[in-house]
């Protein structure tokens, strides 16, 4: 994307704000005026709420990193190995948290961690000067927050609302997209394995909006909770449609679909089609040609009639979520923050469970941990005047980068950014600014190079590259109101900046470093583990924590196997399996509880063979006594009357289909003479 002319108001407000800040940094005679600027064009964030956000996360970051170096370097200084060792531990910590978290907010902890480290690990030396340094910290970046944020507000503020409804509009046209796709019986196509992954990317851009949401200036900010609601129903889509694509798929098998049925579903397809431009009525006659489609379920029906009324139910819920997701997304583009008439209860949908991998959290602690406590060993036993620089850095690159499956390639990119941002320094303090001797002169020096690091950090595809160099440069350069550079120490600095990271780099990748297909399946294991505790009845878990936990991997599955489509579908295809069976399983476990014992007792056998087999690698199909074993619940479920026995008998069904897709199809008779055979006898 080409900067225009938002990108370089954008560049302009952010220059102006940091040489507002460096100024009054320099008439208050603040310790260290350089901080001021750095922060700028770390806070700096072309949308209004998003700034906000960032602002208040690190200032509070900022302040709790303070408060620990003040806590620790006074108790700790007469064993320096000791007190770097727990700022080195605070790091890890921090970072384990932020990862923890997985929202903006974990930015509050990483700031945490390494503001701890840049304030208390230059105090190991002087540890008389800790407080006057947290002090010096907290007030520059209390002063650069204040610029940006008032500059920011008044001229030409962007408000997030805007943004945010043409990202949800982009998610509407994918998932309007596959929900066309499978309806006209194209859900294997690759274009649908595309729209599959872009719901789940998006779903994570849209969910990270969100949480700025609160801070901006538009008429969006009341509408959080419809677009919480929003957010559900759309993720919702994947176990439904993965459901409809599979119930079409096995119709046609067994002999083709029916034309009334056919005709429902491409009229199903045309509303959906149509976008906001169908009368919302219409879903409600939708589910009256739904209910009129469906045929009687008793203890003689065929495959084919249970699997339709299977299919029938999962498009009615295709219909109430297109309902409610139109409605909702009215509301939002109106800013309404009352929720609308909506056709599932406010309660059905994701619950606000998150995965969290604690394992790959403290490994990631630990590493950023061991890399700072092995320099400062290191910085200490060699007495280096610039060892505490060092350690700073690690810091800061185990920190930015931990969310990352294999942080070590972008350290050693943002390595190399600093490497720019030195170079740049070394122009500035050695060649232009000894011929500077006003401040509007210095403005002018400086203006060139920042208005286009500005413009870059505007810019999504260079935002990281403007944002890392633009940081660098404005702190390293170390500005005070007289001119006191020293080619030594810089080059001392430089050398132990380059020391930090490239150690930060290799820790990181002998201990911590894995792939993203290591992680995929890491996650697809998680799946697994959880939906055998689910039929095993251990754990608290309902329908809403289940299909969030599993759709929250999914939206963290899809973007580490966007490099290999294939294998990416396979795996979001087979998630999507694993969900609806966890969610038959949940069903079928509340429906049972009234069937009489003997019934009873053929379920948990059923669920016990569930179970294991969710326990067992994900390449291992599921077995034939399995198949046996639900199949005499069937039986068992279609012996007995009662108000459930419909549902039972569908959620049975459906784990069957899910884990035997290719099986021969359910027989009512002769199954119902296999069932009378003990369990494991031939029949």
């Amino acid at each position: 994307m080409m900067p225009g002319l938002r990108e370089w108001v954008f560049s302009a407000k952010t220059f102006a704000s940091a040489m507002v800040a460096l100024y009054i940094a320099f008439r208050m005679d603040l310790d260290r005026p350089c901080w001021a600027m750095m922060t700028v064009y770390v806070v700096a964030q072309p949308l209004t709420g998003a700034m906000r956000s960032k602002s208040l996360y690190r200032f509070a970051g900022t302040a709790i990193g303070a408060v620990v170096a003040i806590a620790l370097v006074p108790s700790l200084v007469a064993a320096p190995y000791l007190l770097s060792a727990a700022l080195a531990l605070f790091v890890g910590l921090c970072i384990y948290f932020a990862l923890l978290d997985r929202t903006p907010r974990s930015y509050l902890f990483l700031l945490a961690g390494f503001t701890a480290a840049i304030i208390g690990l230059p105090s190991v030396d002087s540890p008389g000067s800790v407080f006057a340094t947290a002090i010096a910290r907290i007030e520059e970046t209390t002063l650069a927050i204040g610029c940006t944020t008032v500059i920011g507000a008044i001229v030409f503020p962007r408000p997030l609302g805007p943004a945010l409804l043409s990202r949800i509009d982009t998610w509407f046209g994918s998932a309007r997209s596959g929900c066309i796709a499978v309806l006209s019986g194209r859900p294997d196509d690759e274009a649908f394995g595309v729209v599959r992954r872009s719901l789940a990317a998006d779903a994570v851009e849209i969910r990270m909006l969100t949480t700025h949401l609160a801070f901006d200036t538009s008429n969006l900010q009341a509408a959080t909770q419809p677009i919480g609601l929003l957010e559900r129903r759309i993720l919702l889509l994947f176990p439904v449609l993965s459901a409809i694509g599979d119930y079409l798929a096995a119709l046609r098998a067994a002999g083709g679909i029916a034309p009334g049925v056919q005709a429902l579903t491409d009229r199903l397809a045309a509303w959906i089609a149509a976008d906001d431009s169908a009368p919302q009525q219409e879903a409600a006659q939708l589910h009256a040609e739904i209910e009129q489609a469906e045929p009687p379920i008793g203890p003689d029906s065929g495959w084919e009639a249970i699997v339709l009324t299977a299919l029938l139910v999962r498009l009615r819920d295709l219909t109430d979520i297109v309902h409610d997701a139109r409605a909702l997304r009215r509301q939002v583009e109106n800013g309404d923050p009352r929720l609308p008439q909506l056709a599932l209860p406010h309660g059905i949908g994701l619950g606000a469970a998150r995965y969290r991998d604690h394992g790959m959290a403290l490994l990631s602690g630990f590493s950023a941990a061991l890399t700072v406590g092995v320099i400062c060993a290191f910085w200490i036993a060699s007495a280096w005047p610039a060892g505490g620089v060092a350690a700073m850095m690690a810091a800061v690159g185990c920190s930015f980068f931990a969310a990352q499956d294999d942080p070590a390639p972008m350290i050693l990119q943002f390595l190399r950014l600093i490497l720019i941002a030195l170079a740049i320094c070394a122009a500035y303090l050695f060649v232009l600014l000894p011929m500077v001797d006003t401040y509007a002169m210095m403005m002018l020096v400086f203006a060139p190079t920042f208005l286009v690091l500005g413009v870059m950090i505007a810019v999504p595809a260079t935002n990281f590259t403007g944002m890392a160099i633009a940081a660098n440069v404005a702190g390293l350069l170390s500005l005070a109101d007289v001119y006191n550079a020293d080619f030594t120490t810089f080059a001392n600095n430089s050398l132990a900046t380059v020391v930090g990271m490239g150690t930060a780099a290799t820790f990181t990748r002998i201990v911590r470093s894995v792939g993203a297909v290591w992680s995929a399946r890491r996650l697809l294991r998680a799946n697994r583990r959880d939906l055998a505790r689910v039929a095993a009845s251990q754990g608290a878990f309902d329908q809403p924590t289940l299909t969030a936990l599993i759709i929250d991997r999914l939206c963290e599955l899809a973007p580490r196997l966007a490099a290999s489509d294939a294998h990416a579908d396979k795996a979001v295809a087979d998630a999507l399996t694993d969900l609806r069976v966890g969610l038959n399983v949940l069903n079928l476990q509340r429906d049972s509880a009234a069937l009489p014992a003997d019934a009873r007792v053929t379920i948990a056998r059923t669920l016990e063979g569930v179970a294991g087999h969710f326990r067992h690698r994900p390449s291992q199909r599921a077995d034939d006594a399995l198949r046996a074993d639900i199949d005499r619940a069937i039986v068992a479920v279609t012996s007995v009357s009662g108000a459930r026995t419909r549902n039972l008998l569908l959620e049975l069904v459906g784990i069957r289909h899910n884990l035997f897709p290719n099986a021969p199809p359910y027989q009512p008779h002769s199954d119902r003479v296999h069932a009378a055979l003990p369990a494991g006898a031939p029949a």
